[in-house]
């Protein structure tokens, strides 16, 4: 890759999102914002092949797209009805102070907010988030959510419409609009947490994890009186904790069951006591505290050396009851498997037959093959993987799959 483009592209996958973030709070337009920073890297390319790259390409990424933002606005006619902030002078150290008591003191945090406005339904919040602020694609998006890709576009399209023509301001909520907002901040940090610790990828989707691992503790910081964020942010701790065991030495993904627990963070999962315990105090229970519950429940393998699977099954029976869905079930099937037998878990996830977007959805399909290799039913577990393979994303899972697939040849 020559020098312009690898630059570029580093710039892109460390700064891209922070870039993006910034500009659509300038702009107060999402798709403008990320109009012009497409342009952006495109005229970087040819200007830094000609004179070579700057000395802070992401600066020089920020300007360029703004200068294109105001270009594309002069263009479309619409300067008299727009009116973006002029540019910031640097901050006076009085302006220093009292940022430091902003309402919500990050500004990809408040970008979140400010995208979970509730003029929008809950789920397309959350994707609108998930594609300006956390750069996951529709397919991920679509992944997330057991739906099609043509359909988060259209559902995208459709929220970026909604927002020019009722005019929805871009403005972050104050602390009393807070709570109207906070599962739909919650949910797109899930989703964008889970995309990136399915990939187990220590680049940029480990960026990502990290990211959200620290707009959890932020989170925490702000409304340590909600236990849900408390939750939340717990399990953010108990899944980072497995990160260092969670790959093979050869890239592969080491199932939990499988991982060395000698490897996993105690710091992390210290943390996560500690927050799951302050959640508890409050006496709320609720969805993310559950699943910090059952995490927590892996993670004391640790200290027994045994998976308490009948708590487990215990926990994902009373989640079932707060967030019901096609997800929770297969990992309650799971569950019972380890609890009643193949038989049970088998019959839990023919209940969800009726259901076909889960045709394509990977983790129905590797669960049915780990529930019949545990029956016997070699050549139905084959069949599963096979066709579960395609659907993957991710290169260590695939690993795994190809390597589980081929121990199975034998057998």
């Amino acid at each position: 890759m020559a020098a312009a483009e690898q630059i570029l592209e580093e710039a892109v996958r460390g700064s891209g999102d922070r870039l993006r973030t910034a500009l659509a709070a300038r702009l107060r337009d999402f798709d403008l914002a990320e109009e012009a920073f497409a342009q952006a890297c495109a005229a970087a390319l040819i200007a830094w092949r000609r004179d070579g790259a700057p000395r802070d390409p992401p600066a020089w990424l920020y300007a360029a797209a703004r200068r294109r933002a105001f270009d594309l606005m002069r263009r479309a006619k619409v300067r008299r009805s727009y009116s973006p902030d002029e540019p910031s002078p640097p901050p006076t150290p009085e302006e220093v102070v009292i940022a430091a008591f902003e309402p919500i003191p990050d500004e990809r945090l408040r970008m979140i907010f400010v995208c979970c406005h509730p003029a929008l339904s809950e789920e397309v919040r959350v994707a609108l988030t998930l594609s300006t602020l956390c750069g996951l694609t529709p397919a991920d998006i679509a992944r997330a959510f057991l739906t099609t890709e043509a359909a988060i576009v259209q559902r995208l399209t459709r929220a970026r419409r909604k927002i020019r023509d009722a005019a929805i301001p871009y403005e972050v909520p104050t602390r009393e609009q807070w709570g109207e907002r906070l599962n739909a901040v919650l949910a797109a940090q899930e989703i964008a947490y889970a995309q990136a610790y399915e990939r187990a990828d220590p680049g940029p989707w480990g960026e990502l994890g990290e990211e959200v691992l620290r707009l959890s503790a932020l989170l925490a910081e702000l409304l340590p009186g909600e236990p849900e964020v408390l939750g939340f942010a717990a399990l953010v701790r108990l899944a980072e904790a497995r990160r260092p065991a969670r790959c093979s030495p050869d890239g592969r993904i080491v199932p939990l069951a499988d991982q060395d627990v000698s490897l996993w963070d105690r710091g992390r999962l210290a943390e996560a006591t500690d927050l799951l315990a302050r959640a508890a105090a409050l006496g709320r229970t609720g969805p993310y505290q559950l699943l910090a519950a059952i995490h927590a429940a892996h993670a004391s393998r640790c200290e027994s050396g045994l998976t308490p699977w009948s708590d487990i099954l215990r926990l994902y029976e009373a989640l079932v009851l707060l967030r019901p869905g096609a997800v929770t079930e297969i990992h309650r099937a799971l569950a019972r498997l380890e609890v009643e037998g193949p038989d049970a878990a088998w019959a839990a996830l023919e209940a969800l037959d009726d259901r076909p977007e889960l045709a394509v959805h990977a983790p129905w399909r590797l669960a049915r093959a780990h529930i019949a290799a545990r029956a016997g039913r070699i050549s139905r577990a084959r069949v599963e993987l096979d066709q579960a393979l395609p659907l993957l994303d991710s290169a260590a899972e695939q690993r795994h799959v190809a390597a589980w697939r081929r121990r199975l040849e034998g057998l």
